[in-house]
Protein backbone atom coordinates (compact mmCIF):
# COMPACT_ATOMS: atom_id res chain seq x y z
CA UNK A 1 0.00 0.00 0.00
CA UNK A 2 1.08 3.23 -0.58
CA UNK A 3 1.31 6.09 1.63
CA UNK A 4 2.60 9.60 1.35
CA UNK A 5 3.98 11.30 4.44
CA UNK A 6 3.49 15.00 3.96
CA UNK A 7 5.65 17.07 6.33
CA UNK A 8 4.56 20.30 7.60
CA UNK A 9 6.87 22.78 9.39
CA UNK A 10 7.42 26.71 10.51
CA UNK A 11 8.95 28.40 7.81
CA UNK A 12 10.15 31.00 10.51
CA UNK A 13 12.61 28.17 12.34
CA UNK A 14 14.16 27.18 9.13
CA UNK A 15 14.87 30.89 8.02
CA UNK A 16 16.49 31.44 11.94
CA UNK A 17 18.57 27.81 11.90
CA UNK A 18 22.00 28.17 11.28
CA UNK A 19 23.94 26.93 8.02
CA UNK A 20 25.15 23.61 10.46
CA UNK A 21 21.69 23.32 11.52
CA UNK A 22 20.17 23.23 8.07
CA UNK A 23 22.97 20.82 6.50
CA UNK A 24 22.21 18.71 9.78
CA UNK A 25 18.77 17.68 9.20
CA UNK A 26 19.34 17.24 5.07
CA UNK A 27 22.25 14.64 5.59
CA UNK A 28 19.60 12.92 8.24
CA UNK A 29 17.00 12.69 6.16
CA UNK A 30 18.91 11.38 3.53
CA UNK A 31 20.33 8.75 5.67
CA UNK A 32 16.26 7.69 5.72
CA UNK A 33 15.60 8.24 2.39
CA UNK A 34 18.88 5.71 1.55
CA UNK A 35 17.28 3.60 3.85
CA UNK A 36 14.11 3.48 2.79
CA UNK A 37 15.20 2.86 -0.42
CA UNK A 38 17.34 -0.21 0.55
CA UNK A 39 14.76 -1.59 1.83
CA UNK A 40 12.46 -1.33 -1.58
CA UNK A 41 9.68 0.70 0.26
CA UNK A 42 10.57 4.40 -0.97
CA UNK A 43 8.91 5.95 -4.86
CA UNK A 44 9.71 9.74 -4.25
CA UNK A 45 10.87 12.25 -1.08
CA UNK A 46 11.64 16.10 -2.07
CA UNK A 47 11.80 18.82 -0.29
CA UNK A 48 9.31 22.12 -1.26
CA UNK A 49 10.73 25.47 -1.72
CA UNK A 50 9.70 28.27 0.79
CA UNK A 51 5.95 29.17 0.01
CA UNK A 52 6.67 32.80 -0.63
CA UNK A 53 7.94 30.87 -4.15
CA UNK A 54 4.61 28.92 -4.78
CA UNK A 55 1.66 30.15 -6.94
CA UNK A 56 -1.59 29.33 -6.33
CA UNK A 57 -4.00 28.26 -9.08
CA UNK A 58 -7.84 28.48 -8.48
CA UNK A 59 -10.51 27.38 -10.59
CA UNK A 60 -13.74 28.89 -10.64
CA UNK A 61 -16.40 27.87 -13.05
CA UNK A 62 -13.72 26.51 -15.25
CA UNK A 63 -11.88 30.12 -14.78
CA UNK A 64 -8.49 30.00 -14.12
CA UNK A 65 -7.21 32.52 -11.67
CA UNK A 66 -3.73 32.55 -10.54
CA UNK A 67 -2.05 34.60 -7.13
CA UNK A 68 1.32 34.37 -6.05
CA UNK A 69 1.87 32.57 -2.92
CA UNK A 70 0.46 29.19 -0.95
CA UNK A 71 -3.08 28.18 -0.96
CA UNK A 72 -3.80 29.49 2.74
CA UNK A 73 -1.95 31.47 5.29
CA UNK A 74 -1.18 29.03 8.17
CA UNK A 75 1.61 29.06 11.15
CA UNK A 76 2.79 25.98 9.34
CA UNK A 77 4.03 25.07 5.76
CA UNK A 78 4.02 21.95 3.82
CA UNK A 79 7.70 21.56 3.41
CA UNK A 80 8.32 18.25 1.42
CA UNK A 81 6.66 14.61 1.32
CA UNK A 82 7.93 10.86 1.08
CA UNK A 83 5.89 8.78 -0.46
CA UNK A 84 6.23 4.98 0.72
CA UNK A 85 5.25 1.71 -0.38
CA UNK A 86 4.31 0.42 3.22
CA UNK A 87 2.86 -3.16 4.06
CA UNK A 88 0.22 -1.66 6.07
CA UNK A 89 -0.56 1.77 8.16
CA UNK A 90 1.34 0.90 10.97
CA UNK A 91 4.85 0.54 9.27
CA UNK A 92 3.59 3.91 7.57
CA UNK A 93 3.54 5.56 10.94
CA UNK A 94 7.08 3.55 11.74
CA UNK A 95 8.45 5.52 9.03
CA UNK A 96 6.83 9.06 9.29
CA UNK A 97 8.23 8.67 13.28
CA UNK A 98 11.58 8.45 11.69
CA UNK A 99 11.13 11.74 9.74
CA UNK A 100 13.76 13.90 11.39
CA UNK A 101 12.79 17.25 13.63
CA UNK A 102 12.55 21.00 11.79
CA UNK A 103 15.18 23.17 11.94
CA UNK A 104 16.28 25.18 14.41
CA UNK A 105 14.25 23.03 17.20
CA UNK A 106 10.99 24.22 15.52
CA UNK A 107 8.31 21.10 15.50
CA UNK A 108 7.56 19.35 12.46
CA UNK A 109 3.96 17.58 12.17
CA UNK A 110 3.87 14.84 9.27
CA UNK A 111 0.67 13.68 8.03
CA UNK A 112 0.59 10.17 6.64
CA UNK A 113 -2.26 9.38 3.85
CA UNK A 114 -2.78 6.21 1.81
CA UNK A 115 -2.94 6.93 -1.84
CA UNK A 116 -5.56 5.77 -3.71
CA UNK A 117 -5.30 4.52 -7.54
CA UNK A 118 -8.41 6.44 -9.53
CA UNK A 119 -11.12 4.43 -11.00
CA UNK A 120 -10.04 1.98 -14.07
CA UNK A 121 -6.17 3.40 -13.92
CA UNK A 122 -3.61 0.73 -12.82
CA UNK A 123 -0.45 0.72 -11.46
CA UNK A 124 2.91 -1.42 -11.73
CA UNK A 125 3.63 -3.38 -8.82
CA UNK A 126 5.67 -2.67 -5.77
CA UNK A 127 9.32 -3.88 -6.18
CA UNK A 128 9.77 -6.90 -4.36
CA UNK A 129 11.31 -6.10 -0.93
CA UNK A 130 14.46 -7.27 -0.18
Amino acid sequence: MRYMLLIYADEKSREAASAEVVERIAAQHLALMEEAGRRGVLRAAEPLELTRTAITLRKDDCKAMVSDGPYAETKEQLAGYYILDCQDLDEALEWAARIPAGCGGGTVWVEVRHLRTPPGATRPPAESRP
